[in-house]
């Protein structure tokens, strides 16, 4: 009876000491469930956390560039392009579940992209601020010039006896411009002379209706900053005179106002102060100067 009941005891401590076993594995089980929990809960978090940052940072990046692209300068297909960049990364990152780290340096990309085209479309806007200003100035000296003639030609029909003299042509308005030319062939204006790659110069003859009409030829003459003669640098007699140009513009004259408009290519510009001499033969009828920095 006595062995019996120690026999009862053992049994019992046994299965009391496998529960007890089972009791720790099940609560080191749960432990590790809610540590695994904890650490992926921890994990998902911190991707949220990068991927809302990501997402700010090329909100503000779209942002810019919807603002410069309702400007409408002569940039505004390329900053589309680049804003729509912009918008197909936030795509894909809306659509990921997962690390969000590597589409930060596609970020940093597109960031300094817009930090360039930003640059380039303020230059442009100040560029253009500058040619309006011109424009402007072009149109009063026209105004002017069309009294002036219309003053002319009255004083040319009462002094007949003057006509030769009445009969010489007058340049007017000359303009300068530097220009970047673009793959496309946009032509940008510039005062820089590393980024020249024509010089554009125009003027304008003025209506005079006792001239005689034809083709008319002028010497264009470009010295640079170095005392150098740019462009084709023949040189030409008249009479006892000679003079070295830059290029013949050849005018049709019909006595009526002309704009005349001629491009100098070149590259490798100097820097500094440049004077453009206009020529009618051998006498100077136009002159002005430049700067490129």
């Amino acid at each position: 009876m006595e062995d019996q009941q120690n026999n009862s005891n053992s049994s019992l401590k046994i299965i009391i000491g496998i529960l007890a076993i089972l009791l720790i594995g099940s609560l080191f089980y749960i432990y590790k469930i809610s540590s695994d929990a904890k650490q992926v809960q921890t994990e998902l978090k911190s991707t949220m956390t990068e991927k809302e940052s990501v997402m700010k940072d090329l909100q503000e990046l779209k942002a810019t560039y919807d603002a410069a692209i309702a400007e409408n300068t002569s940039m505004s297909e390329e900053l589309i392009i680049e804003r729509d960049k912009v918008v197909n990364l936030m795509n894909d990152i809306d659509k990921s579940k997962g690390d969000v780290s590597k589409f930060r340096s596609q970020f940093q990309k597109l960031e300094n992209n817009m930090k360039v085209l930003m640059a380039e479309n303020e230059s442009l806007k100040k560029q253009n601020t500058t040619l309006t200003v011109q424009r402007d100035s072009t149109v009063v000296v026209l105004g002017e010039s069309k009294k002036y003639n219309e003053v002319l030609v009255g004083q040319n029909e009462e002094l007949s006896k003057t006509v030769e003299k009445g009969s010489k042509l007058s340049v007017l308005n000359m303009q300068t411009a530097a220009y970047k030319i673009k793959s496309s062939g946009k032509q940008i204006a510039t005062d820089k002379a590393g980024r020249a790659d024509v010089l554009k110069i125009s003027f304008t003859i003025a209506e005079n209706q006792i001239a005689k009409s034809g083709d008319k030829e002028y010497y264009v003459q470009v010295i640079d900053s170095k005392n150098n003669v740019l462009g084709d640098k023949q040189t030409v007699s008249f009479d006892e005179k000679s003079l070295t140009y830059s290029f013949i513009s050849k005018v049709k004259y019909e006595n009526k106002t002309v704009q005349v408009s001629e491009d100098l290519p070149g590259k490798d510009f100097a820097k500094g102060t440049y004077f453009v001499n206009v020529f009618d033969k051998s006498e100077l009828v136009s002159k002005t100067s430049f700067t490129l920095k």
